[in-house]
């Protein structure tokens, strides 16, 4: 794992995400879907104090039962910026993943990958910090465009930045909104498409992140309390 070192200001954030960005790896397939472990990783705040939590779950990739999870606390320190929001959550996430008794196998962001500004949201981050397969699964488009897909599960549109695609417009559920799938590191798009359609059974939502959000919600309950 790649230290990780807070940059002082916005500028020195933006010249971290440049070098880093030359790290991720997109040759990759990924892990196959269905196969192995998946680990879910959220984020939840206290404003007033300054305070984050993490959470981690792994859950196998065949049954979605939680193998393991773990949760973390930190403080926040660095501003809101749009485009580094890692910044704020990455440190947080990392104690969490480190606490996991076992091996993450895939990690599913609740955020961005490839479709992020500058090619390098929280999912990429995350992956070339840990060297683990990592995609981004949002829940709205960020800046970019997309037709609408189709009605039914599995129906996707690229998600565009200019003539350039950086992600997808997924639908998980029929008749529900999409979400929106990106390449983090080391997988490919459609790989990153079928893990989300996979852990995504009954709800819009992947079973990861539903998983992760109800954990670092309680967490914080908790460590706030």
């Amino acid at each position: 794992m790649t230290t990780f070192t807070m940059p002082a200001d916005e500028a020195e954030a933006r010249a971290v995400q440049d070098t880093l960005r030359t790290r991720v790896v997109l040759d990759e397939p990924g892990p196959r879907p269905g196969t192995g472990r998946v680990t879910g990783v959220d984020v939840a705040y206290d404003d007033e104090r300054d305070v984050v939590v993490a959470a981690a779950v792994v859950l196998d990739a065949a049954t979605l039962e939680v193998v393991a999870e773990s949760t973390a606390r930190g403080r926040v320190t660095f501003p809101y910026v749009p485009g580094l929001l890692a910044f704020r959550e990455i440190p947080t996430v990392l104690a969490a993943l480190e606490a996991l008794p076992v091996d993450p196998g895939l990690v599913v962001c609740d955020g961005y990958g490839r479709a992020h500004p500058r090619r390098f949201g929280l999912a990429s981050h995350l992956g070339v910090l840990t060297g683990l397969a990592v995609i981004g699964v949002a829940k709205n488009p960020f800046t970019f465009r997309h037709e609408p897909p189709g009605p039914r599960r599995g129906d996707s549109t690229p998600l565009m930045d200019g003539d350039e695609v950086v992600g997808r417009a997924l639908r998980t559920q029929d008749d529900t909104k999409p979400v929106f799938v990106s390449v983090g590191h080391r997988t490919g798009l459609d790989n990153a498409c079928a893990h989300t359609l996979l852990l995504a059974r009954d709800f819009r939502q992947p079973e990861t992140t539903r998983r992760a959000d109800a954990l670092c919600r309680a967490a914080l309950r908790e460590a706030v309390a």
